[in-house]
């Protein structure tokens, strides 16, 4: 198997760019990202939504896989939207806690 390219860290931080439009923290701080899988160049996000029917998904997993298509050494991005286990404020992290005062 060949090294990767790029590593989990790199998408992290990629995925840091990405917003949901109705909340002003990025989806990693709000929790929203569940895992990420790095297996040469095809990167694989399992990610969430605050809640099921968020009229934003589709728009927050393109914005997700072109931040995580424009890093180096990336070929395929798969990213799929998951609603088990569902998303909870308790998944916010604590700096994203401090910038909505929660």
């Amino acid at each position: 198997m060949a090294e990767a390219t790029v590593t989990t860290e790199e998408i992290y931080e990629a995925l840091k760019t990405v917003y949901d439009p109705e909340i002003p923290v990025n989806i990693v701080d709000l929790g929203l990202v569940y895992d990420v899988q790095v297996n040469d160049s095809d990167v694989y996000v399992q990610m969430t939504l605050t809640f099921p029917g968020c009229g934003m998904g589709p728009y927050i997993g393109q914005q997700a896989e072109w931040a995580v298509q424009e890093l180096e050494g990336v070929e395929e991005v798969q990213i799929e939207m998951v609603f088990d286990p569902p998303w909870s404020p308790e998944l916010i992290s604590e700096e994203a806690r401090a910038q909505l005062g929660i």
